[in-house]
């Protein structure tokens, strides 16, 4: 009866030990899905509050790629934040924006990080499904990444995020993560045109 009992016991821990393996498997999946070129890259529609809506509404000169009336020497700067803004699923709305020499160029819409974890410690938990942290970065050259583009991110600051870039797909647990691949494409013509180097993170 005692062995019998001990079997018993057997198999309670290793039955808990199989679901605790299953669980750590899944969540380990989960964290990486959101940055491979395998991720869902569907277009969602928006939901916009109306402090977002007129800035949305204005067809600005670089929204589409690089235009030749640019003048000769200016300076581009690339940043993105959070907007108010959401998906209908409830994640917040991004917008990646190309600023010259007093002027908005063009303006992406863009995702980082899940809904519930919009709030979540940016800087030193990797992998919880967060936004990218705030901050400046070093943006490379736009390269092919499956059927898709691929732009890397490395940090100006200390952080244990890693594995980050610019690419399309949605939702996003981390990445820039820019759903529409027209939106993609005219970013990168920009890149690769002006030599953009750098890109600024904010909120």
């Amino acid at each position: 009866m005692f062995s019998t009992h001990r079997a018993s016991v057997r198999r309670v821990l290793v039955s808990m030990l199989m679901v605790s393996i299953r669980s750590a498997f899944l969540l380990a999946v989960l964290c990486v899905v959101g940055c491979t070129p395998s991720a869902e890259t569907r277009s969602p529609q928006l939901v916009k509050v109306p402090q977002e809506q007129s800035l949305n509404a204005v067809v600005l000169p670089g929204q589409a790629g690089p235009t030749s009336d640019r003048p000769k020497g200016e300076t581009l700067r690339l940043t993105m934040r959070r907007t108010n803004d959401v998906f209908p699923d409830g994640n917040s709305v991004w917008l990646v924006e190309l600023h010259g020499d007093g002027s908005l160029l063009a303006r992406w819409t863009a995702a980082s990080g899940i809904a519930q974890r919009q709030h979540a410690d940016r800087l030193w938990s990797p992998g919880n499904a967060s936004p990218l942290p705030a901050g400046t970065y070093q943006l490379g050259t736009p390269e092919p990444w499956g059927d898709d583009l691929w732009f890397d991110l490395q940090p100006h600051f200390e952080t244990t995020r890693s594995a980050l870039g610019v690419h399309r797909c949605y939702p996003g647990t981390g990445c820039i993560c820019i759903p529409n691949r027209t939106d993609i494409e005219a970013l990168a013509a920009w890149v690769r045109a002006s030599g953009l180097r750098e890109i600024s993170v904010s909120n």
